[in-house]
């Protein structure tokens, strides 16, 4: 059960230090802007997949958390 937790701690970390590891490396390419022509049509879905995928790694983090260990200590 320790160990379970200590998992569940450190993924938590990973995914809270990941972005900031990201954006402090050093980039080596030039980025430049697409033109308007080649843009996508789905507009903002990109974003409603980041939420949706946000929402199920919650939940994945909940139930993985959860025991379910609903037995009374007392007998």
């Amino acid at each position: 059960m320790i160990a379970k937790k200590i998992l569940i701690s450190a993924s938590a970390a990973a995914m809270a230090f990941a972005p900031v590891a990201a954006s402090a490396a050093p980039v080596a390419v030039e980025r430049s802007s697409a033109a308007a022509e080649d843009t996508s049509e789905l507009g903002g879905a990109g974003l409603i997949i980041a939420i949706l995928a946000g929402i199920a790694v919650v939940a994945g983090v909940v139930i993985a958390a959860d025991d379910d260990d609903d037995t009374p200590v007392s007998a």
